[in-house]
C-alpha cells in the first residue's frame, strides 16, 4: 500500500483527491491537513462523507507517509515540499512552485521570491503524455495547471511535427471551480450566473508561462496569444487552438499525426470526424477529449481540448503521476 498524505484537504483539489482515493486499491490515507479548519473533520466542513480528521500543516507526520499531495496555494507549496522531500517522502505539488524551471520567470509571472530554487532542477513536469519516464524516476512531480493541460496536449503534436510555424489563438473557458473555493467577487454567483467574461487575455495570463515553456521544449517557435473566460459552470474546461498550418498539411495528414500521437495513451480520446469536443466527453473523468477541424480554404485547422480541471487538470493527472512513480497501473483509481 502507498500511505498518502493530502495538504490543503479542503480545497477543491484536496476534495476531489479523497473522492479518487476512496477507490483506489492500493492507497492508505494517512493524513489530511487544514489550518484553516483544523481540528475538525472534512465532513464537517463539506458535504460529503469522508469522515478525515484535519490537522494542522505543521503538525503533519510526514515520517509516515511516501507521497504528499500538495494542494495548497502558490508560493507556500515551495516550503512544505521542501520538508517532505527533508523526511525522505515523494512530493506532488498541485501548485505552480515547481512548474516552471526558472526561478526569475517564477517571480515574474507570480510576483513571489520562490522559497526553494535549488529543487526547480529536480522537479519533472507532470504531464505523462510528454514525461512518462522521467515521472516514473522523480521525487517532485509539478503536476500541471487546468489550462496548460488541455493547450499543450492539443497543441504538441502540431509543434512536434512542425505542421506550423505561426502565433497560435488560444480561446479557452472554464468553470467556476478553476478560482479555488476561497470566495471572491469575481466568483459570486450573481457576477458569474448568466455571464460569460474573458480575463487576462492576449500575454498576461500567469498560465501561459508554463505553457511556452513546455511547448517551446519541443519546437522553439512556438508562440501563444491565450485568452481564458469564465463560464457559469461548476467544473471543465474547453479550448479551442486556431493553427495556420505549413504548406503540404490537411486534414487526412493532420488526423493521422494526432492519431499516431495518442492511440496508446490512456486518457487521450481523438473524436472522429465530424464531432466535436465538449465540456460533456470530458467532465467528471480523467480524459482530454480533443476534436480536429480543418478549413481547407485557409489551411487552417481549429483544435477543441475539454478537460475536467478538477480532475485531468488537477487531482486526477496528480493520481495518474503517483501511480507512475509507485510502477502501478496508470488508470488505476481513474476510470
Amino acid at each position: 500500500m502507498i500511505r498518502v498524505g493530502i495538504y490543503g484537504a479542503s480545497g477543491y483539489t484536496g476534495i476531489e483527491l479523497l473522492k479518487i482515493f476512496a477507490r483506489h486499491p492500493q492507497v492508505e490515507l494517512i493524513f489530511g491537513t487544514s489550518d484553516s479548519s483544523a481540528g475538525k473533520r472534512m465532513s464537517d466542513i463539506f458535504p460529503c462523507h469522508f469522515d478525515l480528521p484535519l490537522i494542522a500543516h505543521d503538525a503533519a507526520p510526514l515520517d509516515q507517509v511516501d507521497v504528499a499531495f500538495l494542494a495548497l496555494p502558490h508560493g507556500a507549496s515551495a516550503d512544505y515540499g521542501k520538508r517532505v522531500l527533508d523526511a525522505g517522502a515523494r512530493v506532488i505539488d498541485l501548485s505552480a512552485d515547481f512548474r516552471l524551471h526558472d526561478a526569475a520567470a517564477y517571480k515574474k509571472w507570480y510576483g513571489l521570491d520562490h522559497h526553494a530554487p535549488e529543487l526547480l532542477p529536480q522537479a519533472v513536469y507532470g504531464l505523462p503524455e510528454l514525461h512518462r519516464a522521467q515521472i516514473k524516476n522523480t521525487r517532485l512531480v509539478a503536476n500541471p495547471g487546468c489550462y496548460p493541460t488541455s493547450v499543450i496536449l492539443g497543441l504538441a503534436p502540431v509543434w512536434r511535427a512542425g505542421a506550423t510555424s505561426a502565433t497560435v489563438i488560444v480561446d479557452s473557458k472554464s468553470g467556476v471551480s478553476g478560482a479555488g473555493r476561497k470566495p471572491t467577487l469575481t466568483v459570486h454567483f450573481c457576477e458569474v450566473d448568466e455571464n460569460l467574461s474573458p480575463y487576462n487575455i492576449g500575454r498576461v495570463h500567469r498560465h501561459l508561462s508554463e505553457m511556452e515553456q513546455e511547448l517551446k521544449e519541443i519546437n522553439s517557435q512556438a508562440s501563444l496569444i491565450f485568452s481564458p473566460h469564465l463560464l457559469p459552470v461548476n467544473r471543465g474546461i474547453l479550448s479551442t487552438m486556431y493553427v495556420r498550418l505549413n504548406d503540404g498539411w490537411d486534414e487526412k495528414r493532420l488526423r493521422d499525426l494526432y492519431t499516431q500521437t495518442y492511440c496508446t495513451e490512456p486518457f487521450v480520446k481523438l473524436l472522429p470526424s465530424g464531432q466535436i469536443a465538449t465540456l460533456n466527453h470530458s467532465v467528471n473523468t480523467n480524459y482530454c477529449t480533443i476534436s480536429i477541424h480543418h478549413v481547407a480554404e485557409v489551411n487552417q485547422a481549429i483544435l477543441c481540448a475539454s478537460i475536467d480541471n478538477l480532475i485531468k487538470g488537477a487531482s486526477g493527472q496528480a493520481v495518474q503521476n503517483m501511480n507512475l512513480i509507485f510502477g502501478l497501473d496508470e488508470t488505476l483509481g481513474l476510470l
